[in-house]
């Protein structure tokens, strides 16, 4: 065969899509090596420098059991060698670390345990859990510290190691652009399609996920472009979404609605109108033609996001009666009549164009770079106005050009104002279906990882992914898009995604969903100590959801930790579960939602909900959030259970910004508590940030939900009390 020069390759492509308009990219660049999925340690001879003690031997490290571990002795340096049995090449190595960690400390490989050669060493170690990739062969590989984090020893539940499989690993079949198999659980219609055939399927849906919150069904519902008569009754765990390039290239002529019918309000069984749980849905890239004379409904709460939709009247944003509703997101919408928001206790709109306006308000409304949006105003009327996203990129979608799939990449916007399509086609970049692996149910992740090393994107089909392994995601740009509410089950205790310190990668569409095992980490950006700017070309996660109990005993210390700089994050729900299977103060185990290291990050819409100690650590300098809701957990069992968050508080706050933090700043942000296992357990504060010029806070509330528990301050002692008699406080900016 002809070797033909990648940029070449490039070039010749550029210039056939330019004509276009829009970019066409290959697929994200090839690893080096084809790295294997089996943990070439388990098991294998071990030895160490030192143990603390006979209960914590070296030979707990590897044996893939992440409830036993290996200790040293108080002090530096201590190490830990296994040997292979032969001479292999080493591509990766995880650690997961215990509370005991190390600071400082190589990896290093040998082919006689006694000349080293280092194939990585940091000096600025965060511990939890870590997936290193290296490359150097030995039949020995050593973790070697120097450098303790604690006055304790150094502490692995697990150490792993990966080798080069030599190119045997799993066989990665093609996919077909043009007739790619998305599975049972996916149904795209086009405009041949009956109109009776459409409308059975949607109902048969419906009525399936009408109450179905924690079952393991998913679906999506894909429509090409044309024109289409159907009523959408939007249940859970259901997405429906658009096929054109532009919202208006798929017109339906009735409804994409949510209801409140069917979950009890109050103490009156016949009252149904409450939408608190109407969670996990999505309606995407679509115009609605609402009939003659008629609203639409989008009674949610968190997790349904409404996304680059183009709608022809009025909607509601609750029952439109007395029921309840609590949060959701309208973004890169046209909303051509008015919104009312009624009893939505908070809700964010962000770069869309309200041509019809908005009325309504309770605690939280947040609006940033929406035209027709109503003015600044805090509180009573609480609106939260923000004119421009200072940095944004869209959320990637599947579109179909008439001939084949494709996946459309928005362009990042900069002070951006309104929806990215106003003006026609939006920037971006358009990538054939055929550049993606499409992961359907039970594929096993050596498979998926064996695609992402082939330089693949990889596309989730609807339903739940059990992993046995992490998900490495380690190319520039790679893009992971879930469809149809995609589940992804870490079993093992890992992460369920590790992603390298590297540009323009990009999570989407997925639900996250803890294991029984304690996974150290869920989701991780970038590898602790994470330096390298992305600030031309940031990774985004849109429409990421996590969840910790609910519909198992799930259990995961940290949902999502960032480590790279420039992250962007639009709209995620991370939920430490009040309600379902599994849940209990000691049963759904997490300690925090979000922590973020990396300097630069943005978040856009989030909601983080329940965690056992800060929901919300914020580490890393220059960081900015628009809009912010949280609810502190249910069930401490009384203050002394709940820990303190030092300096003799009670409690945690729900955001916590370091203390070392010089620049950080926060728009529409508010903090619940629903203490109702002990009413009398108090919070110290909601918020709790260093006080000093740079850190500053705008549109604060904090709530005591039917005066159900207290908190004392807003934010730091500052603020009123939040209590039985005085259910909500607010404060306009802080400092």
């Amino acid at each position: 065969m002809k070797y033909t020069p990648w940029r070449l390759v490039v070039a010749v492509i550029s210039l056939i899509t330019a004509a276009a308009g829009i970019v066409a990219v290959p697929s994200a660049s090839a690893a080096p090596l084809a790295c294997g999925s089996t943990n070439a340690a388990l098991n294998r001879p071990v030895t160490a420098s030192s143990t603390e003690n006979a209960g914590t031997p070296a030979s707990a490290a590897v044996d893939g059991n992440t409830g036993t571990r290996w200790s040293s002795a108080f002090s530096d340096p201590q190490s830990l060698q296994v040997d292979l049995g032969s001479t292999k090449q080493v591509c990766r190595v995880g650690l997961n670390w215990e509370a005991a960690y190390g600071r400082a400390f190589q990896l290093q490989v040998s082919t006689d345990a006694s000349n080293w050669t280092t194939v990585y060493s940091t000096t600025t170690g965060a511990g939890g859990t870590q997936s290193l990739d290296v490359s150097g062969s030995g039949r020995y590989v050593r973790v070697y510290g120097t450098a303790r984090a604690t006055q304790y020893g150094y502490s692995l539940w697990e150490l792993t190691i990966n080798t080069d499989d030599g190119g045997t690993g799993p066989v990665i079949p093609p996919t077909d652009p043009r007739a790619p198999d998305f599975g049972p659980n996916v149904f795209v219609f086009d405009p041949s399609t009956p109109q009776s055939t459409i409308q059975s399927r949607l109902n048969t849906i419906a009525s399936t996920m009408r109450t179905n919150q924690f079952g393991t069904q998913r679906y999506a519902v894909l429509f090409k472009p044309g024109t289409y008569n159907a009523d959408v009754d939007l249940r859970f765990y259901t997405q429906v979404a658009g096929l054109g390039l532009l919202p208006d290239q798929v017109n339906l002529n009735g409804h994409v609605r949510v209801e409140a019918d069917w979950l009890q309000q109050g103490d009156n069984p016949n009252n149904l109108g409450n939408a608190t749980q109407n969670f996990w849905r999505s309606a995407e890239n679509m115009y609605v033609h609402l009939p003659a004379g008629q609203i639409e409904r989008w009674a949610v709460s968190q997790a349904a996001p409404y996304r680059r939709m183009h709608l022809s009247g009025q909607v509601q944003l609750w029952n439109g009666g007395d029921g309840w509703a609590s949060g959701g997101l309208i973004a890169d919408s046209q909303m051509d009549g008015v919104v009312v928001s009624g009893s939505q206790q908070q809700f964010f709109t962000r770069n869309s164009d309200l041509r019809g306006g908005w009325t309504g308000s309770v605690w939280n409304m947040v609006f940033t770079g929406t035209t027709g949006s109503p003015a600044q105003h805090f509180p009573d009327p609480s609106h939260t106005v923000v004119d421009t996203s200072p940095k944004i990129r869209e959320k990637p979608f599947l579109y179909f050009d008439g001939t084949e799939y494709r996946v459309f990449v928005p362009a990042v916007r900069e002070n951006a104002r309104g929806t990215s399509w106003a003006s026609g086609n939006p920037a971006g970049t358009s990538i054939s279906l055929a550049n993606f692996f499409v992961v359907r149910e039970g594929t096993p992740a050596a498979t998926i990882n064996a695609a992402l090393a082939q330089g693949k994107h990889l596309l989730f089909t609807p339903g739940v992914h059990h992993l046995d392994d992490t998900i490495r995601v380690t190319n520039p740009n790679t893009i992971v898009l879930g469809i149809g509410l995609a589940t992804l089950t870490p079993d093992t205790g890992l992460p369920a995604i590790t992603v390298s310190d590297v540009d323009g990668v990009q999570l989407a569409g997925l639900l996250v969903d803890a294991g029984p095992q304690n996974s150290s980490v869920l989701v991780e950006m970038g590898p602790s100590g994470s330096t390298a700017s992305h600030s031309a070309n940031p990774s985004a996660l849109h429409d990421v959801f996590f969840r910790v109990g609910g519909q198992h005993a799930g259990k995961a210390t940290v949902s999502l930790r960032i480590n790279s700089k420039d992250v962007i994050g639009d709209h995620m729900w991370l939920w430490r579960g009040d309600h379902g299977t599994g849940i209990g103060w000691n049963t759904n185990t997490a300690q925090n939602g979000l922590v973020v290291n990396g300097d630069n990050v943005i978040m856009y819409g989030l909601f983080v909900e329940h965690y056992q100690q800060y929901n919300t650590v914020w580490n890393g300098n220059n960081g900015r959030t628009y809009f912010y809701q949280n609810e502190m957990p249910y069930d401490p069992p009384d203050n002394a259970t709940w820990g303190s968050s030092g300096g003799g508080a009670l409690g945690w706050a729900s955001y916590k910004v370091g203390d070392n933090v010089t620049t950080h700043e926060a728009w529409g942000v508010g903090s619940y508590c629903f203490f109702n296992t002990n009413p009398a357990v108090t919070a110290s504060r909601g918020f709790e940030a260093p006080n000093r010029s740079g850190v500053r806070f705008h549109g604060l509330v904090t709530v005591s939900l039917g005066g159900v528990g207290t908190i004392n301050r807003v934010i730091n002692d500052t603020g009123d009390v939040a209590n039985q008699p005085h259910q909500v406080s607010y404060l306009p900016n802080y400092p």
